[in-house]
């Protein structure tokens, strides 16, 4: 985003998808196709409506089916049409996919250690968090430069995803996106556009007090 077009004072909201069984096994998903428990779909309504105070112009989400249903709640509350792009999927981490936290630790513990300390880490054979910005940011953007002035974008994705096309968005570098907390299920960040740029104005919003259960923490 240069400067020219910036100032326009657009803003993007990425929303995490609701609760799985897989989340609450702490259970790594990865790309694999997990749709929402009971509750998921509670949180993902009752955020929605949350949501839908902010008059989104747009909504964009994974193609997964966890993302779809999360998203699928708040077009039902403002009527918009919600655009499926597979470019904002969860990382692929091949191996430790399917795999609880306590066994990747077990089985991949200096693999997982060296994705902690920061370092590019092909988690089980997986992509490295810059080939998941490489293709999820552009998404994104594309969609925020279609808002109009003051307009605001809201993208349904996942954990890791999320994360990392926020670092990508903010012009941090790769190293430092750990810094970014992992976000609670069906809570949200919100970027806004500034003069120099995109501004994480909030981070892990929402009403939902629980802990962080997903790939990202």
């Amino acid at each position: 985003m240069n400067g020219s077009r910036s100032g326009r004072g657009r803003k993007i909201v990425l929303w995490r998808h609701g609760q799985t069984a897989w989340n609450l096994e702490r259970r790594f998903q990865g790309s694999t196709d997990i749709e929402l428990t009971e509750e998921g779909v509670g949180q993902a309504r009752r955020a929605a409506r949350l949501l839908a105070s902010l008059k989104p112009d747009a909504v964009v989400a994974s193609d997964l089916r966890r993302a779809a249903a999360t998203a699928a709640e708040l077009a039902a509350v403002t009527g918009l049409t919600v655009a499926h792009d597979a470019a904002l999927r969860e990382t692929y981490a091949g191996a430790w996919q399917g795999l609880t936290h306590v066994e990747i630790v077990e089985r991949f513990g200096e693999q997982y250690a060296a994705w902690k300390r920061g370092e590019p880490v092909r988690r089980g054979g997986g992509e490295l968090e810059t080939e998941v910005a490489d293709r999820a940011a552009p998404v994104v953007l594309e969609h925020a430069e279609k808002l109009p002035a003051d307009g605001t974008l809201v993208v349904v994705s996942h954990g890791g995803t999320i994360r990392t096309t926020i670092g990508r968005l903010l012009g941090l570098e790769a190293h430092h996106w750990e810094g970014l907390g992992g976000l609670t299920n069906c809570c949200w960040s919100v970027l806004g556009e500034g003069a120099r740029g995109w501004r994480l104005l909030e981070h892990n919003a929402g009403t939902l007090p629980e802990p962080v259960l997903g790939d990202d923490d």
